[in-house]
């Protein structure tokens, strides 16, 4: 949505615009690795309400001015890898202002075993020694490892560690799980890593919490993508399958009183709910200001 949204007319009421701005800026997740890949990592999670990604203490709200623009950024998934000698391509970072949230880690793949690391890191390769990578401090968790003779990693989520492929079983690993915020008016959760691939759908790993994509097995079954707008990693790819995409990312804003304008290039909408206004935007990037 471009133009002016007037949040003050639905929030009859409302005490004039505070100036301070709660958050959430949830990155893009990545793409899961290709041919029983490791699922890959989600987009880092920046919060003021309820919880922050990666165990961290919550994020304090931004103070900002009337009539001075701000900047945001939706970040785009990254695409599952679809060769062996790459992992699943990084998720894209989302910003609000002077907060970035970091995008999430690449699947493994069997020639390029070391996962990607971002917000949350990406999981290892089936039957290979192959390292998960690591997560952002106060953004998300680490994907999960895999050995010789062991399933395919996790990608790791914004609340929890990817699960490592388990060994004997080839069962892939279970994507962490992901972080639940109330911003917008209810429990959402948001973040949540790929899971790793097995030797067969039915052994490979869910997906996290938060939108993250099932690992596969099966030949030639692809990972399943990470949910739009939720910065969830997609699932690894089965036997000669590429790896799911990554989720794309989402910036929601929760303040009292004023009038926003959301930009052009930027798809957003404002609605009232428990005494705040609640701007969501899903899309693009521009600018954002508001006035009393």
């Amino acid at each position: 949505m471009i133009g002016n949204i007037v949040a003050g007319l639905t929030g009859v009421g409302l005490p004039p615009f505070s100036g301070t701005v709660d958050y959430l800026v949830v990155a893009g997740g990545a793409g899961g690795g290709f041919n029983n890949g490791g699922g890959a990592g989600a987009g880092g999670l920046r919060c003021t309400v309820t919880a922050t990604g990666g165990g961290g203490s919550l994020e304090s709200a931004l103070s900002v001015s009337t009539s001075t623009n701000y900047t945001v950024t939706i970040g785009a998934g990254g695409a599952g890898a679809t060769v062996s000698s790459s992992i699943g391509g990084a998720g894209s970072n989302s910003v609000f202002s002077t907060i970035t949230s970091t995008g999430g880690g690449g699947g493994a793949s069997p020639d390029a075993l070391t996962a990607g690391s971002g917000g949350s890191g990406g999981g290892g390769r089936l039957n290979r020694a192959s390292s998960g990578g690591s997560g952002t401090a106060n953004q998300g968790y680490a994907g999960g490892n895999s050995a010789v003779g062991a399933g395919g990693g996790a990608g790791g989520g914004a609340g929890a560690v990817g699960q490592a492929g388990a060994p004997s079983t080839f069962n892939g690993g279970v994507g962490g799980a992901g972080v639940a915020t109330s911003i917008s008016g209810s429990s959402v959760t948001y973040a949540g890593g790929g899971g790793g691939s097995g030797t067969s759908d039915a052994n490979s790993g869910a997906g996290g919490t938060g939108g993250g994509g099932a690992g596969k097995g099966d030949l030639y079954s692809n990972g399943v993508a990470g949910t739009a707008n939720t910065g969830g990693g997609g699932g690894g790819g089965g036997d000669n399958g590429t790896g799911g995409a990554g989720g794309s990312g989402i910036v929601i804003l929760r303040y009292t009183g004023g009038t926003i304008t959301i930009g052009a290039g930027l798809t957003g909408s404002t609605v009232s709910a428990g005494g705040y206004n609640i701007t969501t935007i899903t899309a693009g990037t521009g600018n954002v200001s508001w006035a009393a």
